[in-house]
């Protein structure tokens, strides 16, 4: 596990399963529809059971870069917060930007909730085919770059999935704090 501080908040990496997490929320890597999916989506949805699913279909969806917030079910944490990553195809469709919103967007819902803690998976690297080395990057200057002027959250964690996703967020963490 890897930790870094930044201001009063704690920047963490751990490998594991996003759906054991015990911090206040866990962010969904979610589709637009927020009716459940493969991945991280599927396996939210599974473990938390049919309650996020009953509260998605009273959202209506979600756009791309947007974020959407539901009780966390019968999972460890409170609440689940459901955000859309961009479907990778070139890196010339606003990919990048799109990505970062769905960071940022997810950590503005965490303070307006006045959550302490939020576990993130590396959104858009799946199914969605993000690049995993430039979607880390994105993912750690997002949550960086908030962290520096937002202290009301104690903790970020991203849970990655596998020892190559970790290596490769470890890495980009490195060549970021320089």
């Amino acid at each position: 596990m890897v930790k870094i501080t930044l201001n009063k908040s704690t920047l963490e990496l751990t490998e594991g399963n996003i759906t054991q997490q015990e911090t206040d929320a866990i962010v969904n890597a979610a589709n637009t529809s927020l009716l459940g999916g493969g991945g991280v989506d599927g396996a939210i949805h599974r473990a938390g059971g049919p309650k996020i699913l009953e509260e998605c279909r009273k959202l209506g969806g979600c756009p791309t870069g947007a974020a959407r917030i539901t009780t966390g079910g019968n999972l460890k944490t409170r609440y689940v917060i459901h955000t859309v990553g961009p479907v990778y195809h070139d890196g010339k469709h606003r990919e990048a930007e799109l990505l970062a919103s769905a960071y940022k967007n997810s950590l503005n819902l965490t303070s307006r909730y006045k959550l302490k803690s939020v576990a993130f998976p590396s959104i858009s690297t799946g199914a969605y085919g993000y690049p995993m080395h430039d979607a880390a990057a994105i993912a750690l200057k997002t949550v960086i770059d908030y962290l520096k002027t937002h202290t009301d959250i104690e903790l970020v964690r991203f849970v990655l999935f596998d020892q190559k996703a970790y290596q490769t967020y470890e890495k980009a963490l490195q060549e970021l704090i320089k």
